[in-house]
């Protein structure tokens, strides 16, 4: 594990935004906050030594998820993204009981989004199966039950897909396939990727689904909040020159980096 640390970047404002998630799915919301704040800088973390995050239990992820936001803070980073629908289900709120003075944004499933983009449509939510246990999902989905017919995908096995850089095969797409084999696709009206991995497949889940069916993800609605929350605090950074990125990992692999700089380049 790499230690940087940003307190001597000329002010708090100049100090980057940490993005943290299980692994390199949290580089769709980095895309997505890159998109907002191209001026900002950004420290992205991937916990890969440690994913998956959504086949644990809720105490081994809390206790992950706050010993790395510990670190960055201690870091010296201005903001902290949990850039990982798991995580933020288990930590988040205790995070910013702990630290009230750091914006401390997390991501949600955009079921909302997809609840209210047709006349009560058919919805699937994909997401970890541990996303889909909580109560902070269940809460999400009722809010929504009155206004489209809202069904929970359980995932196990597709975000180690995304983790190996394997995002365009015909492996992936049988298992796409198999995933979505119990349901009528002609009756299906939107698919809310309910994990920030799942952006990456968006091509094969078009092939699998249909061009009818709408995609919803949550990062570019994290990505309005931090900017919110930033403005809330008076830490935008000055200036609207391009920031800079570093990646980081627990596997301390450069293949991993690699993967991630290749993932920011996806469209």
């Amino acid at each position: 594990m790499n230690f940087l640390h940003f307190t001597g970047m000329g002010g708090k404002n100049n100090a980057p935004i940490a993005v943290f998630d299980s692994g390199v799915g949290g580089i769709s919301v980095l895309r997505a906050l890159l998109k907002e704040m191209p001026w900002e800088n950004y420290y992205y973390y991937g916990d890969s030594a440690n994913a998956p995050y959504g086949t644990k239990c809720l105490e081994e992820v809390r206790e992950l998820t706050v010993v790395h936001v510990d670190r960055f803070i201690a870091d010296g980073v201005k903001a902290v993204v949990v850039a990982c629908n798991t995580a933020t289900s288990a930590a988040v709120r205790l995070l910013r009981q702990k630290y009230p003075d750091v914006p401390i944004i997390g991501i949600e499933p955009a079921v909302k989004p997809a609840a209210l983009s047709g006349n009560h449509p058919n919805v699937i939510v994909m997401a970890t199966p541990m996303t889909i246990r909580e109560q902070k999902f269940h809460n999400l989905m009722e809010r929504y039950m009155g206004t489209a017919h809202i069904i929970p995908l359980p995932c196990p096995g597709l975000m180690e897909y995304i983790e190996h850089g394997n995002v365009h095969s015909m492996e992936l797409e049988q298992f796409l396939e198999r995933l979505f084999e119990p349901f009528d696709k002609s009756k299906l009206d939107a698919v809310v990727l309910g994990c920030t991995h799942y952006p990456f497949v968006e091509r094969e889940l078009k092939k699998v689904l249909g061009k009818k069916v709408q995609l919803f993800e949550g990062g570019p609605g994290t990505a309005r909040e931090t900017k919110r929350r930033l403005i809330e605090k008076g830490l935008l950074r000055e200036g609207k020159g391009r920031g800079r990125v570093w990646f980081d990992n627990s596997e301390g692999s450069e293949a991993k980096r690699k993967l991630c700089a290749r993932l920011l380049r996806m469209q």
